[in-house]
């Protein structure tokens, strides 16, 4: 089973070495195009809003998260182009990546390389969240660490004190959420996926 054997595999990153300082990242500005029109300039952190309760942190299984309504967030990508985590209706798959994280630096280019071939599914959208954002630790900034890879799907800029990702109870790197159609969680798992266990992931979203 998925959860037993990312358990076993004991790879993570906890989330107790991640900084969350605010001068710690980029923050956004704005900047003049050359219509003299305003822009959000790009930013590595971006104000987050929450919505709902919080998930209890993620500990081990049974999960209490399973079965409750996710928090909704909204907020931003890198440039600015709003990003949400909302009840529409669709099943979700939520990725949690840090760019210092070493089992992340793994994961990403593994899950880029294998979606480029296996596409997530017409009813499952992904949504990643760069959060635990800190501008001393290695691979920083995460917005090229993540175009370089060729990551695919809307990335929202966690804020500067990882308010999203502690909206649903991250306690280590990587960190996946799946979410049914309905916005209820259907399972939380951290620590580096094979890709057989993440495309169980996506099934377990679809129902």
């Amino acid at each position: 089973m998925l959860i037993a054997a990312v358990a076993l595999a004991g790879v993570v990153a906890v989330i107790a070495s991640r900084g969350s300082d605010d001068n710690s990242a980029t923050n956004a500005g704005t900047t003049d195009d050359a219509s003299g029109s305003t822009a959000l300039a790009a930013a590595e952190t971006r104000p987050v809003r929450v919505t709902g309760a919080a998930l209890p942190r993620y500990a081990s299984e049974p999960d209490p998260a399973k079965g409750r309504p996710v928090p909704q967030v909204e907020g931003a990508s890198f440039d600015g182009s709003p990003v949400a985590i909302e009840a529409d209706g669709r099943a979700k798959v939520i990725v949690f990546v840090a760019h210092w994280c070493p089992h992340c630096q793994r994961e990403v280019p593994r899950l880029s390389e294998y979606l480029q071939d296996n596409p997530m599914p017409a009813d499952v959208d992904m949504i990643t969240v760069a959060t635990g954002t800190t501008a001393d630790r290695p691979n920083y900034p995460p917005s090229e660490w993540l175009e370089r890879e060729k990551w695919p799907g809307p990335v929202l800029a966690d804020s500067a004190d990882a308010k999203a990702a502690e909206a649903f109870g991250l306690s280590s790197y990587p960190f996946f959420v799946a979410v049914d159609k309905n916005g209820s969680v259907v399972a939380r798992t951290s620590g580096e996926l094979t890709t057989d266990q993440f495309a169980e992931l996506v099934g377990l979203a679809r129902g």
